[in-house]
């Protein structure tokens, strides 16, 4: 594909499983603001102390504050040019919200985002305009993300005009090589969006993000409502274009199939709170936090052997309410492992080598080697850094604190759902 003329060149690239008991072998290495980067490429986008609530107000004529949803909380991530992210977690626990907040489609309650080395958290709607040609998004619904009043064509034009990327036969000419780039015929371009299928809509999604020649694209589950046949292929575009154009991704999804598949590395949300981040393989073979376990456990696994001899992690409870989120681990009330010092104090983020960060009081399979990747060799140990005065030290035996009352039984997590609300 040749890009029309005073277009945007695309950025430059680069490359790119569960235990029976918590394991308090080695004690983490702890940092007030620990890096979940891995990767050679280029810092492209770094989230430090991301917040999100969403004000509840009471009255008719003078409505005031009388809560606050706390959608995302405290949240830091640092993300590389030409790697692909991947967020997981249950239905509400704010990763969309986390994603808008990335993209500035929501002002934050405090923290910032970095994004090619400039500070946008806090730029107004015209300044961020020059940084919309480099950050887009993919919507999750692609029945509700196109205006049905517009042809295909207006869509995928309307980008390059407001940002002024061309004369009318330059425009025209764009609009054809976009079509073709997601698979599409340029006859498509005076059709309706009710005129196309599911998958075809969200290529046409995909194909307005790419518009301007981003350098970021931040997927919010862009398959979720797709059939699987038209996932496989939505799934396979986008690794094609992130090859052939050098993008780098936030995949945001429920299938954690589809999510290990596509992920150079995977962040695990719960209740607005990132509880593990680790290289994608990693992830699926040593899990450290309960919540990351009990959620894989709900993956289906082809061989019936194998389903038949896994133990399938039922979770106790409901989810915490966001409104009043539980004191200490926002995971303790439903944790198999949880003691009194998970209700008393929130765990750091603290890293377990190569890569693997969690946030938990008794962290999960320490003892098995850690898997090499790539793109992040293998640490040979943990960083003799000191933990926090708030954290609490990983090395002390589970058995010397009082189990909780609710963490005897049966354990485990069931399906992940298969929608998150905005």
């Amino acid at each position: 594909m040749t890009p029309a003329e005073g277009s945007i060149p695309p950025a430059a690239s680069s490359a790119p499983s569960t235990a029976s008991a918590p394991s308090t072998a080695s004690a983490p290495s702890t940092a007030s603001a620990p890096s979940t980067s891995n990767g050679d490429g280029e810092l492209l986008l770094r989230a430090e102390h991301v917040t999100k609530y969403f004000p509840i107000r009471s009255g008719v004529l003078l409505q005031r504050e009388v809560a606050r949803v706390h959608a995302v909380d405290d949240v830091s991530l640092e993300l590389r040019a030409g790697e692909t992210l991947g967020l997981v977690g249950e239905s509400g626990c704010g990763k969309s919200t986390l994603a808008r907040c990335l993209a500035r489609l929501y002002p934050l309650t405090s923290g910032s985002v970095v994004f090619e080395g400039q500070d946008i958290s806090t730029l107004s709607r015209r300044e961020l305009r020059p940084v919309r040609r480099e950050l887009q998004m993919v919507f999750q619904d692609p029945y509700a993300s196109l205006n049905p009043r517009k042809r295909v064509g207006e869509i995928l034009s309307d980008p390059l005009r407001i940002h002024r990327r061309g004369n009318r036969d330059q425009i025209k000419r764009r609009v054809r090589e976009l079509l073709e780039l997601v698979g599409l015929s340029p006859e498509h371009i005076n059709r309706y969006p009710h005129e196309f299928s599911g998958g075809q809509r969200q290529r046409i999604g995909v194909a307005r993000a790419l518009a301007l020649h981003p350098r970021l694209i931040i997927a919010d589950e862009p398959v979720s409502a797709l059939d699987v046949s038209i996932r496989a292929q939505v799934i396979n575009l986008l690794d094609d274009l992130q090859d052939e154009l050098h993008l780098t991704y936030i995949f945001i999804a429920h299938d954690l199939g589809v999510v290990r598949h596509v992920s150079d590395r995977i962040a695990v949300m719960y209740l607005g709170k990132i509880v593990e981040v680790s290289p994608a393989e990693e992830l699926y073979q040593r899990p450290i936090h309960p919540y990351t376990e009990a959620l894989l456990s709900a993956v289906p696994i082809p061989d019936p052997d194998l389903s038949d001899r896994r133990t399938q992690i039922v979770l106790e409870g409901d989810v915490p309410s966001p409104i009043v989120p539980p004191s200490g681990c926002r995971f303790h009330p439903r944790c198999r492992y949880a003691t009194k010092i998970c209700a008393q104090q929130e765990p750091p983020l603290a890293e377990y080598g190569g890569g693997h960060l969690a946030a938990c009081h008794h962290p999960l399979n320490l003892g098995l080697p850690a898997v090499p990747t790539a793109a992040a060799p293998t640490a040979a140990a943990p960083t003799a850094a000191a933990p926090t005065a708030a954290a609490p030290t990983a090395a002390a035996p589970a058995a010397a604190v009082e189990p909780l009352p609710h963490a005897t039984g049966e354990a485990a997590g069931g399906e992940v759902p298969a929608e998150e609300p905005q």
